[in-house]
């Protein structure tokens, strides 16, 4: 997949407290650690996941789109 065609942002949703948020993605790292901005619990990335993206996003972190092997985490 091309950078052209990778997703950016993603909606988060706290499993806690059920706040969504958009949030714009870096294309050249996971994001390991993300604080709900409703009730403030610190989302780690779910065990076998790389990020907060891949566990509470719409779309898996860029990195994991552009990779040949997609299925790295859990999606």
């Amino acid at each position: 997949m091309s950078e052209a065609t990778l997703v950016r942002e993603s909606t988060l949703t706290c499993p806690y407290c059920g706040v969504a948020e958009v949030e714009t993605m870096a294309t050249d790292a996971c994001q390991y650690f993300y604080e709900c901005k409703g009730c403030h619990t610190l989302l780690r990335p779910k065990a076998g996941d790389c990020c907060v993206f891949c566990s509470y996003g719409s779309a898996p972190c860029p990195p994991i789109q552009a990779s040949s092997n997609a299925a790295s985490c859990r999606r």
